[in-house]
C-alpha cells in the first residue's frame, strides 16, 4: 500500500453466508467483498431479503441461531492492534470490541431499546461495562451524550423509558449509545425507514457530524439511494445475496450500469415528473441488456386540469366541518381534565368522487388521528361528517357498522393489523362474513382468491399465515382485505410508508390501477412529500392538528406558502 494512503479500517473479502434449515443450507450472502478506510461512509443499498442486514450482523458477530459463515474474512483494525480477523475471535473477544470498538444502530429502536428500562440507564450500562465509569461518572456522561444528539430535556430523558419517546427521539437514544465509547466504526441499519423526512434529515446530519467529531467510519445500510447519496462517499448495491455494483457515489449515481441499480433509482417518486405509472425493478431486469432506456408516459398540466375541471365540478363525497379530537393530557385527583392535547383541532376538507386527497405532515401532526375519526374509529369531541349527505358523527355503532361497508381503511403495519392466527384467506373471507355478503362460504372463498389475485397474490398462498409473506404481500393482503366489502371510499394510512422503494412503486401502482378500475376514493396518508404529491390530486398539510396549507399537489409543492411545507419540502433526500 503506497505511504500516503491509510491502512483500510475494514476488509472483508470473499465472504460468504448461510443459513441451516434441518438438512437443507441456504445461501444468504455470496462473495461480499468491500474494503471501508477510517472516516470513510459506505452505503449498502438493496431491497428486503438482499443480504444487506444479514452482512452487518456477520460483522458484529450476531447472526441469527442457523446462521454460519461458510468462507471469507473480516479484518478489522481497532484501536491498539494490527488487523485482526473478527471471524477467529472467541465470543469474549467479539464482546469487548462489540460496542467499544464496533457499534450498531439497529433498524427499529423500540424492539432493540429494553421497553422495562430507563434510556438513560440503558446507556450509562455502556459505559460502565466497557469504560469503567462508576454511576454519577456514566450519567454525567450520559446527559452529555443526549445533548450532543441534540435530545429535548436531556435529563427527563435520561429518566424516560423507550415508550414515553417519539421515534425521533428513539433513534437518537440509540446513536447516542453507539456512539458513547467512540466507536472505530458504526454499523447504522435503516435507521431513518418510517421517519418523517424532517426527523430523517436531522438524523442524517447527526450522524454526519458525530462521524467527523469522533472520527468514525459509517456502514450505512438502506433501501432508499436518495439517503445514501446524501450521507455516503462509497456506495455497494446488493441483490439477492451478491454485489452487483459498487464504488463512488457520484459515479454510481451518475452512470449506473446495472439493470438493478437503475431499477432502484427510477423506481422512487421523482417531485418534477409526474409518469402515467412508476418504473419498478421488475421492469429493468425484465429489459436484460437493452440499450434502450425505458420510459413511461408523463401526464400533461393540461391533462390535470381538464380532469380536475371534471372532478371538482361534482359534489363532494365527503365532507368534513371543524372536526376536532381531543384527549386528555392532565386531570384533578377527582377526574376533572384541566388540559387537553388537541390532535386534530377544527379541521374542514371536502374529498371529491374519484379524487385523491393527500394528507402529509410530521409525526404527531394528527394525520392518523384524522383518518380514524374520518371513519368514526375514533371518538369526536367536536365538529360534524357527511358521507354522501348523510351524517355520521351521531350514528350508533351497529349503524356506524353498516356505513363501513363503504368506508375502509387500510393500515400502516400489516403485519400488526392481520391475525397471525388466520390465513390470508380467512382474513379476507372474514369481513364478507361478518357483513353477509354472498350466500355461503363457497362464494365468499371464490371471491377473496379473485381479490387475491387482483392485488398479485397467488391462489395456492390462500391458506398462508401472515409470517409467511414479506412486507409487501402483507400490505396486498391488507388491500385484498379493504376490498373484499367492495368499498367506496378508502383511507390509505401509511400504507407504503415501511415498504422498499421498489416494492412501494409496486403497491403505489397497484392502489392506482385499482382506483380506476373500482371507481375508488382515496385519503392517502403519509409523511413523504413526494409519494403523497404523485399519489395525490390535491394535498392537505397538517402540523399540531390544524390545517396550515391546502391546494393542488403540483401547485402546493412548487409555490408553498408555508415555512413548514418549505421544510418538508427541502428535507426530501433528491
Amino acid at each position: 500500500m503506497p505511504a500516503d494512503l491509510p491502512h483500510p479500517l475494514l476488509e472483508v473479502r470473499d465472504l460468504t453466508i448461510a443459513f441451516r434449515q434441518g438438512p437443507q443450507k441456504q445461501v444468504v450472502a455470496r462473495d461480499v467483498d468491500f474494503t471501508l478506510l477510517p472516516g470513510q461512509t459506505l452505503g449498502i443499498v438493496g431491497e428486503s431479503g438482499s443480504g444487506k442486514t444479514v452482512t452487518s450482523l456477520a460483522l458484529m458477530g450476531l447472526l441469527p441461531p442457523g446462521g454460519i459463515v461458510e468462507t471469507g474474512s473480516i479484518l478489522f483494525r481497532s484501536r491498539d492492534a494490527a488487523a485482526t480477523d473478527l471471524l477467529l475471535l472467541k465470543p469474549q473477544e467479539m464482546r469487548r470490541l462489540r460496542g467499544k470498538e464496533i457499534a450498531m444502530i439497529f433498524q427499529e429502536p423500540m424492539t432493540s431499546l429494553n421497553p422495562v428500562m430507563r434510556c438513560g440507564r440503558q446507556v450509562s450500562e455502556v459505559l460502565r461495562l466497557h469504560l469503567g465509569m462508576n454511576a454519577r461518572e456514566a450519567r454525567q456522561r450520559c446527559v452529555q451524550l443526549f445533548i450532543e444528539v441534540r435530545l429535548p430535556r436531556p435529563e427527563a430523558i435520561y429518566s424516560s423509558f423507550p415508550h414515553q419517546l417519539s421515534g425521533g427521539q428513539k433513534q437518537r437514544v440509540m446513536i447516542a449509545m453507539a456512539m458513547a465509547c467512540q466507536p472505530r466504526l458504526l454499523i447504522a441499519d435503516e435507521p431513518t425507514t418510517a421517519l418523517d423526512v424532517t426527523v430523517q434529515r436531522s438524523i442524517l446530519e447527526l450522524m454526519k457530524e458525530m462521524a467527523r467529531q469522533y472520527g468514525t467510519s459509517i456502514i450505512f445500510i438502506t433501501h432508499d439511494l436518495g439517503v445514501v447519496r446524501c450521507i455516503a462517499d462509497q456506495v455497494m448495491v446488493m441483490h439477492q445475496g451478491t454485489v452487483v455494483e459498487q464504488g463512488a457515489v457520484e459515479q454510481v449515481f451518475e452512470k449506473p450500469q446495472h439493470p438493478y441499480t437503475q431499477g432502484l433509482m427510477a423506481c422512487r417518486p421523482r417531485l418534477g415528473h409526474r409518469p402515467v405509472r412508476l418504473l419498478t425493478v421488475r421492469d429493468f431486469l425484465g429489459a436484460g441488456e437493452s440499450s434502450t432506456p425505458l420510459q413511461v408516459r408523463e401526464i400533461s398540466a393540461e391533462e390535470r386540469r381538464t380532469r380536475h375541471q371534471t372532478l371538482y365540478a361534482q359534489e363532494p363525497v365527503l365532507r368534513v366541518s371543524g372536526l376536532r379530537t381531543w384527549f386528555p393530557a392532565s386531570a384533578t385527583l377527582l377526574g376533572k381534565v384541566t388540559s387537553w392535547v388537541k390532535a386534530v383541532d377544527e379541521v374542514s376538507l371536502e374529498v371529491y368522487p374519484g379524487e385523491t386527497l393527500g394528507l402529509v405532515g410530521e409525526s404527531g401532526s394528527g394525520k392518523t388521528t384524522l383518518g380514524r375519526s374520518i371513519l368514526r374509529l375514533q371518538p369526536l369531541s367536536g365538529g360534524r361528517i357527511a358521507y354522501l349527505g348523510r351524517p355520521l358523527e351521531n350514528l350508533g355503532g351497529q349503524e356506524m357498522r353498516n356505513e363501513r361497508k363503504a368506508l375502509q381503511i387500510i393500515f400502516q403495519d400489516p403485519y400488526s393489523s392481520l391475525n397471525p392466527r388466520i390465513s390470508a384467506g380467512k382474513a379476507i373471507m372474514e369481513p364478507m362474513q361478518v357483513h353477509r355478503l354472498y350466500r355461503n362460504d363457497h362464494e365468499r372463498r371464490q371471491n377473496a382468491l379473485a381479490l387475491m389475485e387482483k392485488v398479485g397474490l397467488e391462489a395456492r398462498q390462500f391458506n398462508r399465515y401472515p409470517h409467511e409473506f414479506s412486507g409487501g404481500q402483507r400490505q396486498r393482503i391488507g388491500i385484498a382485505r379493504a376490498l373484499a366489502l367492495q368499498p367506496q371510499f378508502i383511507v390509505c394510512d401509511e400504507s407504503v410508508s415501511a415498504l422498499d422503494v421498489s416494492v412501494q412503486a409496486q403497491v403505489l401502482n397497484l392502489l392506482n390501477d385499482l382506483k380506476e378500475e373500482y371507481g375508488l376514493t382515496y385519503i392517502f396518508i403519509s409523511h413523504d412529500l413526494s409519494v403523497v404529491r404523485y399519489m395525490s390530486d390535491r394535498i392537505l398539510v397538517l402540523q399540531e392538528g390544524r390545517v396550515v396549507e391546502y391546494g393542488e399537489a403540483d401547485d402546493l409543492i412548487r409555490h408553498p406558502k408555508e415555512d413548514y411545507t418549505r421544510a418538508l419540502i427541502e428535507a426530501i433526500p433528491r
